[in-house]
């Protein structure tokens, strides 16, 4: 299927286009002292991960307690002051370096909606980040839920379906084979995987999917999308009109 056929493109914002990875490890080694300095990355997001689960609540305050479980198992500097700071740095996190400019690219040829687990409060700062890219967004406040679940990704079907989108219009763009990938395929989503950490070993500050799903698009950057989709739109114009 051409890329140039769909009309809505939702997106995962945190791992695809904010770089949630360079974020947590930087603000760790700039706040936790020599041990975080020391630490390397695989140590930090193994417990990172167990910490996110402990405290999966909205982004906007609960990774403060997500850092002083860190700090204490792994000994970083744990005072309240610190794990304020910690908290401040997640509404900095960086966008990925082709982020803004293939979203700018993208938002020519159609409806760009975040699907994300961070709060509207984050969000708010991500979209800044990104150039407010996005015509509609879905966050974890209005779903009542993350994803993987299921129903995130129904309310989100039903929001589009109001705008008068189908479900075969829509391609589901993510970085995350455990929150996205595998749940959205099964639900009959198209999806593109953006594998940000090709190259590298395990997933990082992700969690490992119990299976591998093969994607109906597969990119390692957003860049080589928006590339793709202007390809296969200059096709689709020169079969419409001979030019």
């Amino acid at each position: 299927m051409s890329l140039a056929a769909f009309k809505v493109l939702t997106f995962d914002v945190v791992g695809t286009l904010i770089d949630f990875e360079k974020g947590v490890l930087d603000a760790m080694r700039a706040l936790g002292g020599d041990k975080a300095v020391k630490a390397t990355d695989d140590e930090i997001f193994a417990v990172y991960k167990r910490g996110r689960d402990a405290f999966y609540g909205r982004s906007s305050f609960a990774m403060k307690d997500v850092y002083l479980f860190v700090a204490n198992e792994m000994g970083f500097k744990n005072d309240e002051a610190t794990a304020d700071a910690f908290q401040l740095s997640v509404f900095r996190w960086p966008a990925f370096a082709d982020s803004t400019e293939a979203l700018k690219r993208l938002r020519k040829n159609f409806r760009l909606v975040a699907m994300t687990n961070a709060d509207r409060t984050a969000l708010s700062a991500y979209a800044a980040t990104l150039g407010n890219p996005f015509h509609d967004t879905v966050t974890c406040d209005e779903t009542g839920c993350a994803k993987p679940n299921p129903q995130f990704f129904a309310f989100n079907r039903g929001r589009q379906s109001a705008h008068g989108y189908q479900m075969n219009e829509i391609l589901h763009v993510a970085q995350s084979q455990h929150h996205d990938i595998g749940v959205a395929k099964e639900l009959g989503y198209t999806v593109c995987w953006i594998e940000r950490r090709q190259g590298q070993k395990g997933f990082g500050g992700t969690p490992e999917p119990k299976v591998l799903t093969k994607p109906d698009y597969h990119f390692s950057t957003l860049k080589q999308l928006a590339d793709a989709v202007d390809t296969d739109l200059r096709a689709f114009h020169k079969s419409a009109t001979g030019v």
